[in-house]
């Protein structure tokens, strides 16, 4: 009998320690470019018990300073859902130490230029884009399965209809795709953070009965098999937050884009200002590899680019659509190329395509629940704008 053929995602709450320095450092980020859309931060956070330590380099006339970054990491805490040591961390009690300093002069250089055209990248790298059609919004479905569990459960915990619920949670989502053309759930794994009153049996039965079982047939599937579905597998956990796990910026850097089902070049977004492209580059790839998709150029798309610091235009840029496309690579990829004020992907262009200085969205809702995908946000890169030049210029 051969063996099935899985594919497993899986994504974090609002109260993972690592999402919790993400969001602290994306919202340092909101708050800086908000008074200075030209600032530069390269922000870090970490999360150990009663403690937050931000770090980095931030260059910006916004009048912010020590004590407003501190301000920012407490009210991210109490936003969360933290409320005391016990909980995981206390938004009051807790102490913050700030460690930020300004930008290179070195990176400076190099970046900040007179003809902002000619703005260069602020480090080298290379970023990939990704979109499927085996989703509604382009993504992977074991990603954006797990990734609607935390959110489900998230909301409910807020609005108080998931009472034994706590912020710290992990979802897991393996697909069976032994049938390609009908893909089932095979397994579901949900630690949760709960009431140290409740037991497991009863937490169980919560979170399979309002969370599970809604978003699993939201996607049109039935649950797995009750042997596959694994609630708090270790039996308990009620130590979550900084109190359980340290806590890194950027250390969730598969949970913000694609799942695993795509590459990735290895640079983290959270706390970056849009001149590094990191960010920025990986906005446009995913902006490309969607409309690609989205044009039915193919089932799926990968766009790698890459860039040398200093520099504007990208050292290259890759298209791969894995032999689903119904035209050759090469001539999506001469597409983009001759597309210049669509498809620009100088850190300029980018930024001024979408608006990445003065955005429409805030960089700290994207700390959670992904960059990528998002239905509760009006993201310019998630357009299926340049649908219609792509299918002219490659179906002619």
């Amino acid at each position: 009998m051969k063996p099935k053929v899985l594919f497993t995602s899986e994504a974090v709450g609002e109260g993972h320690p690592d999402k919790i320095c993400d969001q602290i450092a994306d919202r340092i980020l909101d708050a800086c470019l908000a008074q200075d859309p030209n600032s530069h931060v390269a922000c870090e956070v970490m999360a150990t018990k009663e403690k937050i330590i931000i770090a980095g380099e931030i260059t910006t006339k916004a009048d912010i300073g020590p004590k407003g970054y501190e301000r920012i990491a407490r009210k991210t805490v109490r936003d969360i859902g933290y409320t005391t040591p016990e909980s995981g961390i206390g938004p009051d009690s807790m102490q913050v130490e700030v460690l930020v300093n300004t930008q290179s002069p070195d990176i400076a250089q190099g970046v900040n230029r007179g003809n902002p055209r000619e703005l260069g990248a602020g480090d080298q790298g290379m970023m990939f884009g990704y979109a499927t059609d085996e989703t509604e919004n382009y993504m992977p479905l074991a990603y954006s399965m797990a990734q609607k569990i935390v959110r489900t459960a998230e909301l409910l915990r807020k609005s108080g209809k998931l009472p034994h619920a706590r912020p710290d949670m992990k979802s897991e989502v393996t697909v069976d795709y032994t049938n390609p053309e009908e893909p089932s759930v095979n397994a579901l794994v949900f630690s949760c953070q709960q009431d140290p009153e409740v037991s497991l049996p009863e937490f169980r039965k919560e979170l399979e009965d309002l969370v599970l079982k809604p978003v699993v047939k939201s996607f049109g599937f039935d649950l797995p098999d009750e042997k596959e579905i694994y609630v708090n597998p270790t039996g308990r956990f009620v130590i979550g937050g900084p109190l359980g796990d340290t806590g890194l910026t950027g250390r969730k850097i598969i949970v913000d884009t694609y799942g695993g089902a795509a590459p990735h070049g290895g640079g983290s977004f959270s706390g970056k200002d849009p001149t590094k492209v990191d960010r920025s580059g990986a906005y446009m790839a995913r902006y490309v590899a969607r409309n690609v998709v989205s044009a039915r150029l193919a089932k799926k798309c990968l766009v790698q680019v890459a860039y040398a610091i200093g520099v504007a235009k990208p050292v290259s840029i890759n298209i791969d659509t894995f032999g689903t496309g119904k035209v050759a690579d090469s001539l999506i990829l001469q597409a983009i190329l001759e597309n210049e004020e669509t498809f620009d992907f100088t850190p300029w262009g980018i930024i001024s395509k979408f608006s990445l200085t003065h955005p429409t969205f805030r960089y700290g809702d994207l700390a959670c629940y992904g960059h990528f995908g998002r239905p509760d946000l009006d993201l310019p890169w998630e357009k299926d704008d340049a649908v219609e030049y792509l299918r002219k210029f490659c179906l002619k």
